[in-house]
């Protein structure tokens, strides 16, 4: 065990270190953030800011209160700036039409039929997913469907829980972020960490297809198969044709530069949007118009974001991250040292509502590793096991990550109603996924 620091809290002699009232502070806050929020007795930035700071506070951290909340906010930064122009050149193009035609040929296609636009969401989001990118997946895919979502009467609360549930299963791919932070944190490739667990993600992504037949049954149900038959084709003629063709060129450009993540996305949607914005809308009253419409969808998500990294920024700098992941292992008996893998592919999903991903891969999994090593496991099963469970299903759900807010801030819908809807499916994919590498060895 060279390769794993250890640095950790766990001794060879099974004694810890603890630290149980900063670990009991930042457990205290996240329970306080999750009931404010799923009980929806105050706003999520309301949540995100004022739990953090009485914490910070109460702990004895308020003469630092300033440098944390600036931490936060300078790391979330490039996120907001991103989710401003990518809100702003969106918009801008379902003003302009440019999905008017895609909406039309699907509806007709699906006959108005909401179980094959439910599993056609997940297919697509499954597919613009293989760049490991949430950030990516959730702006294409929810762009491209929720004007489809809208016709048909669908709510968008399916939109947002099948694509979460899409992208995370895809997440698993060793360039996406979970893979890549656990290879990196256990010195692992992905020969050791990916190909293993390939079997499962594949019964994930059938898992998820399956999960998207019975929400969009259940849609179908209470809808009906709306008919869409008359009246429904785009033509275009003269300069909104040509316009329309210099959109979707832009945008295809802008969906490749992403895919193959050519620049940075905030760099990559600033050019893109004034570029749009000089060929949609080049006069200052169209530009000011476009800015007073949506305005208000750019501020509220922006905001949350940026509370958002309030949040972890107070959360990460008084050091109550690292806190809760010493006393989680800290409290693990010898007996269940074989256990150790299986319980950190279940639990690992849950406990993305609690970690960030930087905090879960470099701080929780370093140390789970060591403890399993040290009970005669194998690290790299844990590193199997937090790639299967903490950020395939979780990171759409949990607060703590930006690409979050990017999700519900485009589908519109409010992180309670989110977590609550697609939870149990969610955590339904880590059990299927667990299942089968328990089956086939590698956890």
């Amino acid at each position: 065990m060279s390769e794993v620091d250890h640095s950790s809290p766990v001794r060879p002699n099974g004694g810890v270190r603890r630290l149980p009232m900063l670990a009991a502070s930042g457990f205290l806050t996240i329970g306080v953030f999750l009931a404010l929020v799923l009980s929806r007795r105050v706003s999520v930035l309301f949540a995100l800011t004022l739990v953090p700071i009485a914490a910070a506070l109460l702990s004895g951290h308020g003469a630092g209160l300033g440098e944390l909340v600036a931490d936060g906010l300078v790391t979330v930064a490039p996120v907001a700036i991103m989710i401003t122009f990518a809100v702003l050149y969106f918009s801008l193009m379902i003003d302009a039409g440019l999905f008017d035609p895609a909406v039309t040929r699907i509806l007709r296609w699906a006959k108005g039929d909401p179980l094959k636009i439910t599993v056609g969401t997940a297919l697509l989001t499954l597919l613009v997913a293989l760049d490991g990118d949430g950030a990516s997946t959730f702006l294409i895919t929810v762009s491209a469907l929720l004007p489809i979502y809208q016709r048909l009467g669908m709510r968008r609360i399916v939109l947002a829980g099948v694509v979460c549930l899409g992208a995370g299963v895809m997440n698993i791919v060793p360039w996406g972020g979970p893979t890549a932070r656990a290879m990196a944190a256990l010195k692992l490739d992905s020969a050791q960490l990916f190909l293993p667990v390939l079997p499962a993600m594949i019964a994930g992504i059938c898992w998820v297809l399956i999960a998207a037949y019975l929400i969009g049954r259940s849609e179908r149900k209470r809808l009906g198969v709306v008919s869409i038959e008359a009246g429904e084709r785009v033509r275009l003629t003269g300069a909104d044709r040509a316009r329309f063709w210099i959109n979707a060129a832009l945008t295809l450009a802008l969906v490749g530069c992403l895919l193959f993540q050519l620049a940075d996305l905030e760099v990559l949607f600033l050019v893109a949007f004034l570029v749009a914005l000089l060929i949609n809308r080049p006069s200052w009253q169209g530009q000011q118009e476009l800015f007073a419409k949506h305005a208000y969808n750019v501020v509220l998500v922006v905001v949350v974001i940026f509370a958002a990294g309030v949040f972890t920024g107070i959360l990460t700098g008084t050091g109550m991250i690292k806190a809760m992941a010493e006393s989680l292992v800290a409290v693990i008996p010898d007996a269940g040292g074989a256990l150790l893998p299986v319980v950190t592919a279940i639990a690992g999903m849950p406990l993305s509502l609690v970690f960030t991903p930087d905090a879960f891969y470099y701080g929780v999994v370093p140390v789970l590793a060591e403890t399993s090593a040290a009970f005669g496991g194998d690290p790299a099963a844990i590193g199997r096991a937090a790639i299967l469970g903490q950020m395939t299903t979780g990171f759409p759900l949990s607060p703590l990550t930006a690409s979050t807010f990017i999700l519900l801030g485009m589908s519109k819908v409010d992180i309670g109603d989110h977590q609550r809807f697609i939870f149990g499916w969610a955590f339904g994919t880590t059990l299927v996924m667990t299942a089968v590498a328990l089956l086939t060895g590698v956890l």
